[in-house]
């Protein structure tokens, strides 16, 4: 009786065993499977960086934040570029406030309606691109700044469209 017992424990050691190898296998092949499509997701991100970087370098480069000469036109004038940058920016915001006709959009809102400036880019130490809308009508601008001996900022529209209403 001892020998049947102990022959039956054997040979369910042997299939228990035997069942752990087959899953194991199992399972370490899907894991490898898993890593095989990790590694060709991270080739393709890796892919996509590179393209993302080449993009942001070349949509960065008339950027004053970037632009080294036009940061040291201002800090060889005595100014710190990490305050001057948001005053400017601000400054041309604050003509939203103004009453009547925007001071630097050139043209008429619709009825009940004021051209306002949305968004600024500041491409370097004297020129402005924003864009401008009134909720009906949208354009843009190209605008040259210089903050004078005075310490006073004044702005100069050079260029300016409005985009065709349809």
């Amino acid at each position: 009786m001892k020998q049947k017992i102990f022959i039956y424990l054997f040979v369910f050691t042997i299939l228990l065993v035997l069942f752990q190898y087959v899953n194991s296998k199992r399972v370490f092949e899907d894991m490898n499977n898993k890593l095989e499509g990790y590694k060709t997701q991270l080739e393709k991100y890796k892919d996509s960086v590179v393209v993302l970087q080449k993009d942001i370098a070349e949509i960065s480069h008339f950027n004053l934040e970037r632009n080294e000469d036009a940061i040291s036109y201002f800090e060889n004038d005595g100014y710190n570029v990490g305050e001057l940058i948001p005053f400017i920016k601000d400054e041309l915001y604050k003509l939203n406030e103004v009453k009547g006709d925007h001071p630097v959009v050139p043209y008429a809102a619709s009825i009940d309606r004021k051209m306002m400036i949305n968004t600024i880019k500041m491409l370097n130490h004297k020129w402005i691109i924003a864009d401008f809308s009134d909720g009906d009508y949208w354009g843009e601008l190209f605008l040259t700044y210089e903050i004078t001996n005075e310490k006073q900022l004044r702005f100069n529209l050079v260029e300016s469209f409005l985009y065709p209403f349809d």
